[in-house]
């Protein structure tokens, strides 16, 4: 099968770490070990979200006044260089030596019209308190937003006379790997996440894991717009496009959502919406 696997920036680089590349590098080992076994059996694609790195190194640019700020496009370019190039070592090592992959930086084109812009839902960087957000919105003239998970892709946009540019935005990295499964006619799209399924009444005591479900009976709920509301908008749009199968689960459990033995699949076999237990 040909599988794309979208991880999250906070898989690689957990929410309350210290931004090293040490703790980079080990969580970047321990995806890699999750995600060799399917490396070994199947065509794999891997996405990666950006959000914790590419704030980091937007401090970075900010704190060197010398020089200017660096736009977040081409900073969105260091991170998925930097991520591309651990994921290749760190897959390497437990690869056959013989086993071809490379790094592609990908860009994401955006609408100029969009009326996102005027609703900034992905935050990037590290997670402040109230007061400390204010601050730094009325300091630096930052936007703030409520935390959500995943970012990737390099936003461009075409001026006039079809002229690419990079422009600063975040681009969500569920919907951008959800267009790029389309494009490459994957056989099974996961979007890897710190959660293993999707819930009904999540962090409730009501709450329910979906094991199974059809895009129609996702599509009757309702899931945060800032983490789980962009993973099930694009699994239900993979599916209903393709009518191949969409998975969101953990990343330790990525080698059973493969074989449907864990997570959430969202497929047109589902009668409906099927809970665990």
């Amino acid at each position: 099968m040909r599988i794309l696997v979208a991880l999250g920036g906070n898989a690689l680089l957990r929410r309350g770490e210290e931004m090293t590349a040490e703790n980079q590098r080990r969580n970047v080992h321990l995806a890699a070990a999750a995600l060799a076994p399917l490396a070994r059996d199947h065509q794999l694609v891997i996405t990666h979200g950006n959000g914790p790195q590419v704030g980091m190194l937007a401090l970075q640019s900010a704190a060197y006044q010398q020089a200017g700020a660096y736009p977040l496009d081409v900073l969105g370019a260091q991170t998925e260089g930097m991520i591309g190039y651990m994921i290749e070592q760190e897959l390497g090592n437990l690869l056959p030596f013989e086993q071809p992959f490379a790094t592609i930086l990908s860009m994401v084109e955006v609408d100029a019209d969009d009326p996102a812009w005027e609703h900034p839902t992905k935050p990037i960087g590290p997670v402040y308190t109230e007061a400390e957000s204010r601050r730094l919105a009325a300091e630096e003239g930052w936007t703030m937003a409520p935390d959500g998970d995943g970012f990737r892709g390099i936003p461009t946009m075409y001026a006039p006379g079809r002229q690419l540019h990079g422009v600063d935005a975040v681009v969500d990295k569920d919907r951008a790997s959800c267009l790029l499964a389309r494009e490459l006619e994957v056989d099974l799209f996961i979007m890897a996440t710190d959660a293993g399924a999707v819930y009904l009444d999540w962090r409730k005591p009501t709450q329910r894991a979906i094991r199974r479900a059809s895009p129609q009976a996702l599509a009757a709920y309702d899931f945060a717009s800032g983490s789980m509301g962009p993973k099930v908008e694009a699994a239900i749009d993979f599916v209903e496009r393709t009518g191949e199968t969409a998975a969101i689960g953990s990343l330790a459990d990525v080698t059973r959502i493969a074989r449907g033995e864990a997570g959430t699949l969202v497929t047109q076999e589902a009668a409906g919406l099927e809970l665990y237990g």
